[in-house]
């Protein structure tokens, strides 16, 4: 038998012809009667041996298998005749052959060599392979809008321009990961955080180490006139968790008057959302009625300082797991359950919605308040501050 190099230009061809139409080593050799060692020399300087031994998990098709799919392309049998010969379900083959030119023009090769692309890192981000959607995050970022924004924005001013979608997280990564580096660099100073280095999530909700919530006050340093319930103008405050914890309600309680206000938190339970709504909610209250906020240990509040400077409001901590000195809030909560089951969505829940449930509550007769409404009592107060 020969070796590669006694192989003549002709046979070099057709090893690489069959090679592409997704032929073995073994069946090549033995239709052109060379040794397999020619064969797989000609493949190797081609590089298309190494692609060929080359499987990036038993879940994924391999090569081989490639083969056997772009032979029963050819014969003209079914994805489920295909699928029973190689062992896979049908819905695999199917899902291979339409991702790799479809039956007329599958090959085993290319499509191994496209399965080898996609598992290349660091992949180019979009942000890296589109102009026109980096030039609007860094248009966004200059007038210092967060990641979020921007991504928010995009669907605002581009709603029928799949190119122009980024996520938030796309956008941090590319000012902090090193190889997705696709904006430039200086832009991270533009962020509300100002760092030009992304620190670790845990580490940020801890505080750097400092417990949860940094700063806190306990409830045991606040003042006796909220404890005796004899001034108005002091709040419990908690979240009313929907379905795994990934959407929420903030519900706020008066100590006095049991008054309820419910927040919507459309964009998560971030402190920094949480943060936001309810600064904007109790700031339409008198500056009589806006005195305390008194909260559990839960990192949606890790913003407290902010909210004190921005809405006057000074806020108390409860000991950790300790709900009951939250009672008039925890009472509340389980009342609110009728309205909100445990395990449903509470993102679907407009605003307006909220403050439906809200007034059928302060409508309510208490007999903490002598069977007088939360309503009553609460406009008696609004009315005394004017």
């Amino acid at each position: 038998m020969g070796s590669a190099a006694k192989l003549t230009l002709a046979e070099k061809q057709e090893i690489a012809r069959r090679l592409w139409d997704g032929e073995s080593i073994s069946e090549i050799a033995e239709a052109l009667g060379r040794p397999m060692r020619a064969v797989h020399t000609v493949g190797s300087r081609r590089g298309w041996v190494d692609l060929a031994c080359w499987q990036r998990s038993p879940t994924r098709v391999s090569i081989h298998e490639r083969e056997e799919i772009s032979r029963g392309l050819k014969a003209g049998e079914s994805y489920a005749e295909i699928g029973r010969c190689i062992g896979r379900h049908r819905s695999t083959v199917l899902r291979e052959v339409e991702l790799n030119g479809g039956r007329r023009h599958y090959r085993a090769l290319a499509a191994g060599r496209a399965a080898w692309d996609r598992t290349r890192r660091p992949k180019p981000t979009k942000l890296a392979t589109t102009p026109r959607l980096r030039a609007e995050v860094e248009a966004g970022l200059e007038q210092h809008w967060s990641p979020r924004q921007i991504a928010k924005r995009l669907r605002e001013d581009f709603p029928d321009d799949d190119e122009m979608r980024v996520s938030h997280e796309t956008i941090y990564q590319s000012l902090y990961v090193q190889g997705k580096g696709a904006l430039r660099r200086e832009l991270a100073a533009c962020l509300r955080s100002g760092r030009a280095t992304r620190r670790h999530r845990a580490r940020t909700a801890l505080g750097g180490g400092q417990g949860k919530n940094p700063n806190m006050v306990l409830i045991s340093d606040r003042p006796p006139e909220i404890e005796d319930r004899a001034v108005p103008g002091h709040w419990e405050g908690d979240l009313l968790m929907g379905k795994t914890n990934r959407s929420a309600i903030a519900t706020l309680v008066e100590r006095t008057t049991r008054y309820v206000m419910l927040v919507e938190l459309p964009e998560g339970h971030r402190a920094e959302h949480v943060r936001e709504r309810i600064a904007a909610a109790i700031g339409r209250l008198p500056a009589e009625l806006r005195k305390s906020l008194t909260w559990d240990q839960g990192p949606e509040m890790s913003e407290h300082v902010r909210f004190s400077v921005d809405s006057g409001v000074a806020v108390y901590f409860c000991d950790p797991h300790s709900p009951w000195q939250r009672g008039t809030n925890e009472n509340t909560n389980g009342l609110l359950r009728q309205y909100f089951p445990k395990g449903i969505d509470l993102s679907q829940f407009s605003q307006d919605y909220l403050d439906a449930v809200a007034r059928e509550m302060n409508g309510r007769p208490r007999q903490t308040l002598g069977w007088r409404k939360p309503l009553e009592r609460f406009s008696e107060l609004v009315a005394m501050t004017g």
